[in-house]
């Protein structure tokens, strides 16, 4: 992972304030508004829960929207009890939007906001 440190991030946020409008670089994308930052920064994508900038976890989303901004996820512990999908899922659950599309007919989602 290469390090950046906080005066870098803030002279590459600078330097991209005074660029105005910047296209999405992944069309069709939810998170494209955070992939394009992560790519003007260098920023190598990944889903872990670590900062995405050594230290620092940056977050990104499109003006006048409704919609929350996870800081990390994690399933309740012990994992190995597969309480989500064995419990909450099946009893909280609702169909997947792309159940029967892009996933089987059974798909499930389940989401919880702390």
């Amino acid at each position: 992972m290469e390090t950046i440190t906080k005066q870098e991030v803030i002279e590459k946020l600078l330097s991209l304030k005074k660029m105005g409008w910047v296209e999405n670089s992944r069309q069709g994308n939810v998170g494209g508004v955070g992939n394009t930052l992560e790519d003007f920064l260098g920023i190598k994508e990944n889903n872990l829960p670590i900062p995405n900038a050594a230290e620092w976890e940056l977050k990104a989303q499109r003006s006048k929207t409704s919609s929350l901004t996870t800081l990390f996820h994690m399933e309740p512990s012990p994992r190995a009890l597969k309480f989500v999908p064995n419990i909450l899922l099946l009893k909280y659950g609702w169909a997947h939007k792309e159940a029967g599309f892009k996933y089987p007919n059974s798909e499930m989602s389940f989401r919880q906001t702390i």
